[in-house]
């Protein structure tokens, strides 16, 4: 399976970005799946986690402004930023199951 990362950009402080991770393959059987996000010069950290049973976690920073759902039928997992800061600014990665994607760079400017 090979994941296709997009929908990163510039945006201003407060405006909102949809991330996209397309699978190649079929996600259907796929448990967990997620978003992780790199900044610079720090660790790589998840954001958000979703898998088949329509269980959900968000890191603390990311509650009530991000939304991750998945699309079985579009082998696609989405991410929702709403209301974006600067310290968002990073690397967004989404993970497959054991695959990861490319990676989509966000800047949030303030």
């Amino acid at each position: 399976v090979q994941l296709q990362a997009s929908g990163g950009g510039l945006v201003q402080a407060g405006g909102s970005l949809r991330l996209s991770c397309v699978a190649s393959g079929s996600i259907f059987s796929i448990n967990n799946m997620g978003w992780y996000r790199q900044a610079p010069g720090k660790q790589r950290e998840w954001v958000a986690l979703i898998n088949t049973g329509g269980f959900i976690i968000y890191e603390d920073s990311a509650k009530g402004r991000f939304t991750i759902s998945r699309d079985n039928a579009k082998n696609t997992v989405y991410l929702q930023m709403n209301s974006l800061k600067p310290e968002d600014t990073a690397v967004y990665y989404c993970r497959i199951g054991t695959f990861w994607g490319q990676g989509t760079l966000v800047t949030v400017s303030s």
